[in-house]
């Protein structure tokens, strides 16, 4: 019987620092490692019962085809045992007429018969054969109740093995109808651990984006705070140096220092060059901050936004905004749209046989071959 072992309830802890840059801690990665090891074990009863399921199938085939067998031979016996009543009756019937006769004419109905002549020397061969003939018939009778007697016992003994036959079939139909009833069940335990891991999976990575996005605010801070100092710095040398222009010029300085370099080339050549400047930046599940994290439509809104093309933050709205375009007129910057209305998955072309995306949790941002099936549905150009 299978034990469902329910996953404890998340708990989910996360520590904050508003003066010190800190990593957040994976949200349940231990809840995530032990529902993974719940569902593989669960997989590999699933695996030992459905391989269990084609040996009690050929036990229940098995049985079935005995109890073929043995209905067959009860018909054969049966078929026997008539054809042997039909005889006994038919003999039974010359006999009784035989009987009858002689009794009618005083014995001497044999005598009709055109073999022998009536006179008195053939009288004593007439009555020898009469009761060979009927001595005959009793022993045929005899042998024929005989047969008959044995066919019975057969046909007894057929239906003893037919009943232990049938209560085999009805239990390897059992345990069949068992065995898929625990297939079942651990194939529901199997859906529920892996809804879990996926529930645990989505709070992880909303955890991970909360912390980066703290992470980020708390960077734009210390820059704030450090282009302050530095425009104090230059207000108190302006009477030295120059009294006009020196605190613009510092803060300028400061933002173009930590923004990232813009793309040198404009349009599609332009959002690849700021798509490959991410290679490396980890996967992230509603990510759009560059040196942080992305996901697949994250990295393509971002990418195109540096050339000043705003894109929504949805690969099926993306494909909704982009200009068809076919395989054959593919250039550098295209999307490739994957999943019915490209809802699953978006790619960038990048030149012939190479593209580049950001693809699951654990993966990073990279640039990979070209894929033209696996549920690609097309190509735009935004």
């Amino acid at each position: 019987m299978l034990q469902r072992v329910g996953v404890p309830a998340l708990t989910v802890v996360t520590v904050l620092s508003s003066t010190v840059l800190g990593s957040a801690r994976p949200v349940a990665g231990d809840q995530i490692s032990d529902a993974k090891a719940k569902a593989a074990a669960i997989e590999s009863q699933l695996s030992q019962a459905q391989n269990e399921m084609s040996a009690l199938s050929q036990q229940y085939d098995e049985a079935q085809y005995h109890l073929s067998q043995i209905n067959s031979s009860i018909q054969s016996t049966e078929a026997n045992i008539a054809s042997a009543q039909q005889q006994v009756s038919k003999d039974k019937s010359t006999l009784s007429k035989a009987a009858v006769a002689n009794y009618i004419t005083d014995g001497t109905a044999s005598t009709q018969n055109s073999i022998f002549s009536g006179n008195q020397e053939t009288l004593g061969a007439t009555s020898e054969y009469n009761q060979i003939a009927e001595g005959d018939i009793s022993l045929a009778v005899d042998k024929l109740h005989t047969a008959e007697n044995q066919l019975n016992a057969q046909k007894a003994q057929l239906t003893t093995e037919q009943g232990q036959a049938q209560t085999q079939v009805n239990a390897e139909q059992a345990a069949v109808a068992q065995n898929q009833q625990a297939i079942n069940q651990q194939k529901n335990a199997l859906a529920q651990e892996q809804g879990q891991i996926a529930q645990l999976v989505q709070q992880q990575q909303q955890a991970e984006a909360a912390a980066a996005a703290q992470a980020a605010r708390q960077r734009q801070a210390a820059a704030a705070a450090a282009a302050a100092v530095q425009a104090a710095q230059a207000a108190q040398a302006a009477p030295i140096s120059s009294s006009r222009g020196g605190g613009g010029g510092g803060s300028q300085l400061t933002s173009a220092a930590s923004a990232p370099p813009p793309p040198t080339a404009p349009g599609g050549a332009g959002a690849v060059q700021a798509a490959e400047s991410q290679i490396g930046v980890p996967y992230q599940w509603g990510g759009e901050t560059p040196g942080v994290g992305f996901d697949c439509s994250g990295l393509t809104a971002w990418s195109w936004g540096q050339v000043g093309v705003g894109l929504p933050h949805f690969s099926g709205a993306q494909m909704a905004d982009s200009a068809p375009v076919p395989v054959s007129d593919l250039q550098p910057g295209d999307l490739l749209f994957y999943g019915p209305g490209g809802a699953d998955h978006v790619a960038m072309y990048v030149s012939p046989g190479t593209m580049i995306e950001a693809p699951y949790t654990g993966a990073d941002v990279r640039l990979t071959g070209l894929r033209l099936g696996d549920g690609f549905v097309g190509a735009g150009r935004p």
